[in-house]
């Protein structure tokens, strides 16, 4: 429990509604999507201006209190765990998107902006925010900057680290202090990469300038399944070593498509050991011809099946079951401990 002195204090920066002390109203906040750790923080802070933040933070340094800040709560890392002796500062309610600027490709938004909100966003001008996490219906850009999240198209787009312009954050001192620039490159260090990744433990993200990609003429997702997961990984290696980059490669093994199919019907081969989602994108003849490409290579590593979408609904559909593939898992475990792993 906070000290008395210590919430009147808070109560001067926030109102009443936005300090929750009581145990019923910390429980949802005891952890993020790693379920396996958990601590009820002695009080949760809903800030919804900069200067509210800045407060805050003057005022648990000066006290000594620890404070992890929190997005969504959807990361697997334990980077929003709260210190059962701090507090959690919670940016939920810095949800604006504050300009998008399509000559320049870029969009300043505020960290409780979720990750998909910025493509819906800026799809008017025929660009999207590139980074997809599975979570990117309900995950936010402070939360990605938090985690440097990738998504399934990060190997040809990169990750968060390689779509963000600028980063306005909050050290824990209560300084105002900003990463990066407008522009393509910006004076003094490059601490932008610093600033991804670090979970919050450098500083407090309160905007952030966001790189927008123009929208493919086209995209094709080929599914391939197989017999045995090393033909699939075979496969993988057979595809990169042809020099190809394809927006997005990722593989499920047979646990993880048993656990899917029922809950997206993505139509997945139920007696496959894996299968294999590889899109291709660009203009229609490059596509075409990268995706016959990728074709033969999946027959020659062993490929049972091979499948190539005919239409944008169903390359959608191909990859809904990855990204459910978490919470598919939910449906049929009560906790379960989550490891992401990438195919080098």
């Amino acid at each position: 429990m906070l000290k008395p002195a210590l919430l009147a204090a808070l109560g001067n920066i926030l109102p009443a509604t936005a300090i929750l002390t009581a145990s019923e109203d910390t429980r949802p906040y005891e952890c993020d999507g790693l379920t396996l750790f958990s601590e009820q923080p002695q009080a949760v802070l809903l800030p919804e201006t900069e200067a509210q933040v800045v407060g805050i933070l003057k005022l648990c340094h000066a006290a000594r209190l620890p404070v992890v800040a929190r997005g969504a709560g959807t990361g697997l890392s334990g980077g929003a765990t709260p210190d059962r002796k701090g507090v959690i500062l919670s940016l939920a309610k810095f949800k604006r998107i504050l300009a998008i600027d399509p000559l320049a490709r870029t969009a300043t938004v505020q960290p409780g902006v979720r990750n998909l909100a910025v493509s819906e966003a800026a799809a008017a001008h025929g660009l999207y925010y590139a980074p997809d996490p599975s979570s990117q219906i309900a995950c936010t850009i402070g939360g990605n900057v938090a985690e440097n999240s990738g998504g399934v198209h990060c190997l040809k787009y990169g990750l968060t680290v390689h779509n963000v312009r600028r980063v306005r954050g909050v050290l824990i001192s209560g300084e105002v202090v900003e990463f990066g620039g407008e522009a393509l490159d910006a004076p003094g260090y490059d601490l932008l990469a610093l600033i991804c990744g670090s979970e919050g433990l450098l500083a407090v993200t309160t905007e952030v300038t966001v790189k927008l990609t123009p929208t493919a003429q086209n995209a094709t997702c080929v599914l391939a399944a197989f017999d045995d997961v090393g033909k699939a990984s075979a496969a993988v290696a057979a595809i990169i070593a042809a020099g190809i980059v394809p927006s997005g490669l990722e593989m499920m093994d047979r646990l993880t498509i048993a656990a899917v199919e029922p809950f997206v019907h993505a139509g997945y081969p139920g007696d496959a050991e894996a299968i294999l989602l590889c899109e291709s994108d660009g203009v229609p003849a490059e596509v075409a011809a990268e995706v016959e490409v990728v074709r033969g290579l999946m027959a020659s590593s062993g490929a049972t099946l091979v499948d190539v979408s005919t239409s944008d609904e169903q390359r959608e559909r191909f990859w809904s079951g990855r990204k459910a593939a978490f919470g598919a898992a939910g449906r049929i475990s009560p906790a379960y401990y989550c490891i992401d792993g990438t195919i080098p």
